[in-house]
């Protein structure tokens, strides 16, 4: 009796254990952590054309502080507003990356814990409080034309084994997630402008000068080491001062035409406004102010006393087929990388450890003698008469102010290029690597050999 009693009374609470278990069990077994697995980080954010502004911020451990890269369009051109305003060449870059943003969703939830934010690297950059160095990731943000923010997130490190996958934190949340992502997020400012910054077409260079010398800054004297002068005749080029038993290397004067052609920029620096307005206008070097000296000279390039522009190490001119003429002026070496050298950040610091790069000056202009001037027709009678009432005259004075015409818009368009062009290098001092500089600043042992036997 009293056994029966007793597994009467285990039975009825083992019954009354398992209502009460049932009552508090959860209606999902899903931890609340996992809800939001496999949506989209910004669902409001759908149209890539919308994106007008991404800012970047990543931490820079050499000066402790955010270093800071943005894109965006002003309503009349795309700009780099971390680079002085350079003009971007921005629009389809900054959709692709838009689009990219727009595909990303949370994979894979990873922590809830900010302990672990340092070690998935998605400490914010902008994170005055965040203690040490360690772990500080990429903030992202992307705006539309009204300012009002489309996405930002932090990107951290790579997740392991998992190629392909970051860990991703949306800021002022704790939540981290480990994201598939597709996203050219890149900083360099090479990588967000026209590279084409000469406009020049390998195949239109008549001629090259190089001219060797430096400037003697105490004194403003020119030291002429020797100019060389390389001029194309059909499919050969010939330089001055070369034996009958020399030529011009075709291996190495096709080399020079490609740094020409190609030439790329790692940095700009604004000249001085007043600077910039006379060489747009073309104005001699006696309206050139005390201030617009010092910045020419803190980059390399002087005025001589018969107010002639030079350079710390001599410059290369090109002349072209369409009459636009550039020169490249090589100024003072500028060490240091990043955004140093890019748009100036730390200037003026110690940089004497990195790497060494080059300031430019560029100027063009036109020389219309390239173009020898067609005659005008004397009459234009056949104007408006069909073909069949053209008279031999007629056809002849046709002839005639057709290559007037030819003549003309080979001048106008060759000025607008040119006009053009300066109007754009007067902004600016360019800055380029020392391997760009080492491909333009040839000699002439670098370029004319003795021909072989027999030729």
């Amino acid at each position: 009796m009293i056994e029966t009693k007793k597994t009467i009374w285990y039975a009825g609470t083992a019954i009354v254990l398992v209502i009460i278990a049932l009552l508090l069990a959860p209606g999902h077994i899903t931890p609340t952590a996992f809800l939001d697995q496999g949506e989209s980080f910004f669902p409001d954010f759908t149209d890539p054309n919308t994106a007008t502004t991404l800012e970047v911020f990543e931490y820079d451990g050499t000066t402790g502080a955010p270093r800071p890269f943005k894109v965006t369009f002003d309503g009349r051109r795309w700009t780099i507003p971390s680079h002085h305003d350079y003009p971007a060449d921005a629009r389809e870059r900054l959709s692709k990356t838009a689009a990219g943003v727009i595909g990303i969703k949370k994979d894979d939830f990873r922590s809830d814990n900010v302990a672990d934010h340092e070690l998935c690297g998605v400490v914010d950059p902008l994170d005055e409080t965040a203690m040490g160095l360690a772990g500080r990731g990429k903030r992202v943000t992307l705006h539309d034309a009204e300012g009002n923010r489309l996405a930002d997130f932090i990107v951290g490190n790579e997740v392991e084994n998992r190629p392909g996958f970051r860990f991703v934190r949306v800021p002022d949340q704790k939540r981290v997630y480990a994201v598939r992502m597709d996203i050219d997020l890149s900083t360099r400012f090479e990588d967000w402008i026209e590279t084409d910054l000469l406009e020049v077409e390998n195949s239109k260079i008549q001629g090259v000068v190089l001219m060797d010398y430096s400037i003697n800054e105490r004194t403003r004297q020119i030291e002429q080491r020797e100019n060389l002068l390389l001029n194309k005749d059909g499919n050969i080029w010939k330089a001055n001062k070369m034996g009958a038993t020399q030529k011009v290397d075709s291996t190495g004067m096709s080399q020079l035409l490609t740094a020409i052609d190609s030439l790329a920029i790692v940095g700009v620096r604004p000249k001085p406004e007043g600077l910039s307005k006379n060489l747009k206008e073309q104005t001699d070097g006696a309206a050139i102010s005390n201030n617009d000296r010092v910045s020419l000279q803190s980059k390399g390039f002087y005025f001589t006393r018969e107010g002639d522009l030079k350079s710390n190490e001599g410059e290369l001119q090109v002349r072209t087929s369409d009459g636009v003429n550039y020169t490249i002026r090589f100024g003072e070496v500028l060490f240091g990388s990043g955004m140093t050298v890019s748009a100036g950040t730390g200037e003026g610091q110690d940089q004497t450890g990195g790497a060494e790069n080059r300031y430019l000056f560029i100027t063009t202009t036109f020389d219309p003698s390239q173009f020898p001037e067609s005659p005008a027709a004397s009459n234009l009678d056949f104007v408006g008469k069909p073909d069949s009432l053209l008279t031999d005259g007629d056809r002849e004075q046709k002839r005639v102010h057709n290559l007037h015409e030819r003549w003309q818009r080979n001048i106008d368009q060759g000025q607008t290029k040119s006009d053009q062009l300066n109007n754009r290098f007067a902004d600016w001092y360019y800055v380029i690597s020392s391997a760009s500089f080492d491909k333009l600043n040839l000699s002439r042992k670098d370029l004319v050999v003795k021909k072989e036997a027999g030729i």
